[in-house]
């Protein structure tokens, strides 16, 4: 499975993506940040994060997409922000076909620190050694895209999985 990690922002979108499945050994494709200049008008940065989204989606054919989830800032600006960058991704995978996943910041901290309560560095120092990466992915944006995308290979895929499996067995019962 391929998947491309989204930490979205409006100033910095981090952008991960990386191969393999649950008992396979992960391996780091592609990761990045998106940048957009903040003096910039809002749909003129919303615009050249899809442009580049697009890049990224058409050079790496991801199989599914993992966005963080927006959580409540007490930063409303700065939410909004997040929030806006999260839909350019969501309405991506929905134009290709894609299965979206969501998850939440904690979730991901879980999944690859094993605490939910880890902070930048933990998830960026597992991220590297889960990766066997020679050099820490930077900035934190960075780590954090490909922290979803581990995320969503360990726990997303076994939840696609699962429910691939109910609604077969629901279509044979019938």
């Amino acid at each position: 499975m391929r998947v491309l990690g989204v930490d979205p922002g409006l100033t910095r979108c981090g952008i991960g993506v990386v191969d393999g499945g649950l008992g396979q050994p992960l391996r780091m494709v592609g990761v990045g940040v998106i940048r957009t200049p903040a003096a910039q008008e809002t749909h003129l940065r919303l615009h050249t994060l899809r442009s580049e989204l697009e890049q990224w989606l058409h050079r790496y054919q991801p199989d599914a997409i993992a966005v963080e989830r927006v959580f409540a800032q007490a930063n409303l600006r700065s939410v909004m922000g997040t929030a806006q960058a999260s839909a350019v991704a969501m309405l991506a995978a929905a134009e290709r076909g894609l299965p979206l996943a969501m998850h939440t910041p904690s979730e991901v901290k879980a999944a690859v620190t094993g605490s939910g309560r880890a902070d930048k560095a933990q998830v960026t120092t597992m991220v590297t050694r889960i990766l066997r990466l020679d050099t820490r992915p930077q900035p934190a944006d960075a780590a954090d895209a490909l922290a979803l995308a581990i995320c969503h290979v360990w726990r997303g895929g076994a939840q696609d999985r699962l429910q691939r499996a109910a609604a077969a067995a629901r279509g044979g019962a019938r």
